[in-house]
């Protein structure tokens, strides 16, 4: 791998990575050229991050607790190109599924004392490089010959090419921010990601007013440029006159905070604030060091003398700790902006110039720089050189709707517990160096990050976050957890009703339920075993079956009609299934490439689940696999297959199969037959799903048991 390159004055040094391509390019061929261009540099600077890694014991051991070791963030970003291209039939199959299972999900840091002690037998460095070179020549080949019709917009199959890039520039940011987590001993200096030299005093922060202005917030669906779904709806708001700081808060000016005893005093920091300080036992921000010689800073690959003019680089809850040390010490109500606040500097910025030059994009160094070198209008580093905290949880805009492949990009952090960055850093590339970006980590989280205070006594809150509007959500919140109609019973609770007929004397220790959608099924089944897995495809899915579980309502909206809609709210306790919580797990997993983990079980249940898989047969064929002989299957179904879901050459049954007709029972008895015993005749159970409040499905689904003999 080879890395452009530039002679300066200074001596050689890598190209910044280019811009986020044009999408409505008219040429395919050029077209192609750039997208091609576009994901071999990125894939090659990602590759190249990995340099900084003095042995491969460094890929292997976590450099913090809550985040799993650099080698699966190796292997991740390439999985991710074959998980989303099969979804939209760009490929057909997995290049290696058990990698793919082992690198798929894992990647969020949620709670610092939340931490996962599962142990994971990762594969070699030298696995994971032919895998990214197996990926490589896929994705280029595809880009080279793949039918492609323009404008490429978000529902065009090429879509999560553009979404597999945008994905990779993200983690070559997050990996490197775990790289300066490592101890120095796993690092080593490389070329390719030289830091900044240029050190010094900091200049005094002053406070700069900011006029009270209009915002108009989000990108339109037609837009040229490449989106994550939080980034497309609308949101406009006035934002009265505000002070803002001229640069963004030095390390000389978080000094004296630490100085006064910042970390010491419980009084600066709110409750969550107060928790992460006492786990983490912080005295000053993570990335300085103490030395007999003054304080050091830690830079991605070595240590450094404090460069008191360069951006302190904190979690939000050091940075909300001290702005209520200065608003205390100065009298004033310091804080940080929020997203409205945020552009309207971004606007008073570019004032007199659209495009100033900033420490992004991996233009100028790989660390950051002195906060008064990038000037931009009356303030500086409004975007670039660490990010900027804000007052502001994600939330989405108005007419937020979640791709259908990445469908929990977002919404996992529509919780009031993930706060927004903006302005990017000097690592931020493509669409993370876009001022319409929308990036919200959980408050503890690092990044290279820092922030700039504002001075006003007004701020509107954020729109709120926690509801459900989604259609398809909410029709399955409440087909689990509603109302029954035209006296059908809730169909989850009549099939383990049902299942509990046929179990006998199996043994009742373990169940799974695999697309458990909202989850109902799973708590049913856990008044009657000890241990019970739910697994679904769809994040979005679980977080209905987590939420209910950790006590929270779940809570969604109905259409009755045109704009009217019926406010919902249900819990596990007026279900009578609140001490099945303590039962139950809740798991995001593909049916057809399960991980290794999930094994051992007693009964499994596979509600409306094969005529939903992209390939059933190979779920059919290895489930056995995952349950103890004597284990009882049960299968529920209406078999209503689409090719949309399923190929139409992977259907089971529903077809003439030598001039007869063969049915999906069919199906299930050629597959299952070599290591299941089917139990009796099939039973038919009806289910109806609310669409309207005059609009209903009544469906039938046709239930079969099968008994694991082999």
């Amino acid at each position: 791998m080879k890395l452009s390159t530039q002679t300066t004055d200074s001596g050689t040094t890598t190209l910044p990575l280019a811009r986020s391509p044009n999408l409505h390019e008219t040429d395919p061929e050029r077209l192609r050229k750039t997208l091609r261009d576009y994901f071999t540099s990125t894939f090659d600077r990602y590759e190249s991050l990995f340099d900084t890694l003095a042995t491969d014991a460094a890929y292997y051991e976590p450099s913090i607790t809550l985040r799993h070791p650099l080698i699966f963030y190796f292997g991740h970003t390439a999985t991710f190109f074959v998980n989303k291209l099969l979804l939209t039939h760009m490929i057909e199959e997995r290049i290696d599924p058990h990698l793919e299972s082992v690198f798929a999900v894992g990647v969020d840091e949620m709670s610092w004392d939340d931490l996962d002690d599962t142990h994971y037998d990762w594969p070699s460095v030298a696995d994971v490089r032919a895998y990214r070179n197996k990926v490589r020549a896929l994705v280029t080949h595809l880009i080279d010959t793949a039918p492609l019709t323009l404008p490429l917009g978000w529902d065009n199959p090429w879509w999560p090419i553009i979404m597999g890039i945008e994905h990779e520039r993200i983690h070559i940011e997050t990996s490197s921010v775990l790289i300066r987590q490592h101890q120095l001993k796993y690092v080593k200096s490389d070329p390719a990601w030289k830091p900044c030299r240029d050190t010094g005093p900091a200049p005094a922060n002053a406070l700069v007013k900011v006029e009270a202005g209009h915002v108009a917030l989000g990108r339109d669906i037609t837009s040229a440029l490449y989106g994550w779904d939080n980034e497309y709806g609308h949101h406009e708001a006035e934002v009265p006159a505000f002070e803002a700081g001229r640069y963004l808060v030095s390390n000389q000016e978080f000094l004296a905070f630490v100085e006064a005893g910042g970390y010491t005093l419980a009084e600066y920091w709110d409750e969550e604030g107060n928790g992460w300080r006492q786990f983490a036992k912080a005295t000053h921000p993570t990335f300085w060091r103490r030395a007999a010689d003054g304080w050091r800073l830690r830079l991605m690959t070595e240590e450094v003398a404090m460069p008191w003019n360069w951006p302190v680089e904190v979690n939000y809850h050091e940075a909300k700790a001290f702005c209520r040390w200065k608003s205390a010490r100065d009298g004033q109500p310091v804080r940080l902006p929020t997203e409205d606040e945020w552009y309207r500097l971004y606007d008073e910025s570019r004032r007199g110039n659209d495009a100033p030059d900033a420490n992004i994009n991996l233009a100028h160094w790989a660390s950051s720089c002195p906060v008064d070198h990038f000037r931009q209008g009356d303030f500086y580093d409004v975007t670039g050189n660490a990010w900027q905290w804000t007052e502001t949880p994600i939330y989405p805009f108005e007419g937020f709707q979640v791709h259908p492949v990445y469908d929990d990009f977002t919404t996992p952090c529509f919780d009031g517990r993930h706060n927004l960055m903006k302005g990017g850093s000097w690592i931020a590339t493509g669409n993370e160096a876009e001022p319409v970006s929308r990036y919200a980590f959980r408050r503890h989280f690092f990044q290279h990050a820092g922030f700039r205070y504002v001075v006003s006594k007004n701020m509107k809150p954020a729109p709120a976050s926690h509801y459900e509007t989604d259609k398809l959500l909410s029709e399955y919140a409440e087909f689990h957890y509603g109302d029954t109609y035209f006296g059908v019973p809730n169909f989850s609770k009549a099939l383990v009703e049902l299942a509990l007929t046929k179990l006998g004397d199996t043994p009742r220790h373990t169940a799974l339920d695999l697309g458990c959608a909202s989850g109902r099924a799973t708590f049913e089944l856990a008044r009657h075993f000890d241990h019970v897995t739910g697994v679904d495809f769809s994040a979005r899915f679980i977080g209905q079956g987590v939420a209910l579980a950790r006590g929270d309502s779940l809570r969604y909206l109905l259409h009755d009609e045109g704009e009217l809609v019926e406010y919902k709210s249900h819990n596990l306790d007026e279900l009578g299934l609140a001490r099945t919580a303590a039962k139950v797990e809740f798991w995001q997993g593909d049916a057809c490439n399960l991980k290794p983990t999930f094994a051992e079980y007693d009964f499994v249940l596979a509600a409306n689940l094969i005529d939903r898989l992209y390939n059933p047969t190979q779920f059919l064929e290895t489930i056995h696999e995952r349950m103890n002989i004597g284990g009882l299957l049960m299968i529920t179904s209406p078999y209503t297959w689409l090719a949309e879901h399923t190929p139409r050459a992977d259907w089971l049954g529903g077809f003439k199969k030598d001039g007869e007709s063969f049915t999906t029972l069919d199906g299930l008895d050629a597959v299952l037959g070599k290591h299941f015993e089917r139990l009796g005749e099939p039973q038919s159970v009806p289910f109806v799903i609310r669409e309207t409040r005059r609009k209903f499905q009544h469906t039938l689904s046709e239930v079969t048991f099968w008994r694991r003999r082999s």
